[in-house]
């Protein structure tokens, strides 16, 4: 699993008209090829009377899977752009379709780069774009008459609390990232003077905006 990688937030689309052709981009996290694959099927019923819906993704961890289809546009003009968006733009796990209706003025092969390159670019600005974040999930457990400061001390604190769960004793849900679970320990042992027991939970991803 990578530590931190950008992705797109789950869905969203975008429309621009450019020499009054519309040129509608649709995004999707997706984070198999079946996934995007259906997506594409699925923009394409939608839009099956459009001009042409071209595609392009970018999935897996070192992005082995790479795909671009021009759908009828002349070679390299539209899914291969919109690709290349997806690579400057270092984004992981997302599918594009760009869906054209044609509005009679030809655009040339350099135009249709530019527009189909616009029309992923501002999809992808509208959807937003996440860190995603690798995180160990620590579980402290302390007793009652410690909850107060810990808390305290955990909220204005470069940690991040999961859920509070009260029990017989206290256990406190927090996310760390991976490689500052140690420190976060020793942090917790000297708050404590040592009456904190700690536990791992899972490792989950932890989602921030990104601006692009």
């Amino acid at each position: 699993m990578l530590e931190c990688y950008t992705t797109v937030k789950k869905q969203g689309e975008n429309e621009i008209n450019i020499q009054k052709s519309r040129f509608i981009g649709y995004v999707k996290r997706c984070e198999t090829e079946e996934e995007a694959q259906a997506f594409i099927q699925s923009i394409k019923k939608k839009h099956h009377d459009a001009t042409h819906n071209c595609s392009a993704y970018m999935i897996g961890e070192h992005d082995l899977i790479q795909k671009a289809n021009d759908d009828g546009e002349p070679s390299g003009t539209a899914g291969v752009p919109m690709l290349e968006v997806l690579k400057k733009m270092k984004i992981k796990d997302t599918a594009v379709v760009v869906t054209r209706y044609f509005g009679g003025i030809k655009l040339g092969s350099g135009g249709l780069i530019r527009a189909y390159s616009s029309a992923t670019s501002e999809a992808i600005r509208a959807t937003g774009v996440v860190k995603r974040e690798l995180m160990q999930e620590v579980i402290v457990h302390i007793e009652y008459t410690l909850l107060g400061k810990l808390e305290n001390e955990l909220r204005n604190s470069i940690y991040h609390i999961k859920k509070v769960h009260y029990l017989e004793n206290v256990e406190i849900e927090v996310y760390v990232v991976k490689n500052q679970v140690k420190e976060f320990e020793s942090w917790i042992t000297n708050l404590t003077s040592g009456q904190a027991a700690i536990t791992h939970g899972s490792q989950e991803y932890m989602e921030s905006p990104v601006e692009i």
